[in-house]
């Protein structure tokens, strides 16, 4: 005897995921774009200018702080050039402890990244480091 055997029957009874999928992937995309970022911010008090003629030089000796382009040294303090941020922020409070008096002034590269500033703005204020000064190229 012979039997045939519909293909059609045998794909009726698979179920379609396509459209589970399809749901899967909505419920994914919804779920990315409204979970909770934590946005960390640092304030920073920027002074208001309206003259030029108000950047002047230091007229006593201050504390240098350099952040650097360089990859192998991205920090300098006085001229000596730190390679590693703990070895740059334990000299930083040394130097800060025995000349309490001395005015820092923060000198950065104009190819140097931005976190590296960050960083040590945040670390001075952690620190409680207020008297600061940034150096700024005249135009």
């Amino acid at each position: 005897m012979i039997q045939s055997h519909s293909r059609m029957l045998e794909d009726e009874f698979k179920p379609d995921l396509t459209p589970m999928i399809d749901i899967i992937f909505i419920v994914m995309v919804f779920l990315l774009l409204t979970a909770n970022v934590s946005v960390q911010t640092l304030n920073v008090d920027i002074p208001k200018m309206e003259d030029a003629s108000q950047l002047t030089s230091p007229d006593k000796p201050v504390i240098s702080i350099g952040i650097l382009h360089s990859e192998d040294q991205k920090w300098a303090l006085d001229g000596e050039k730190f390679s590693d941020w703990n070895t740059f922020t334990s000299e930083l409070l040394k130097v800060r402890d025995s000349f309490p008096n001395k005015p820092f002034v923060i000198a950065a590269d104009k190819k140097s990244d931005v976190e590296s500033m960050l960083n040590l703005f945040l670390f001075m204020q952690k620190h409680q480091i207020s008297a600061t000064n940034i150096v700024m190229e005249e135009q």
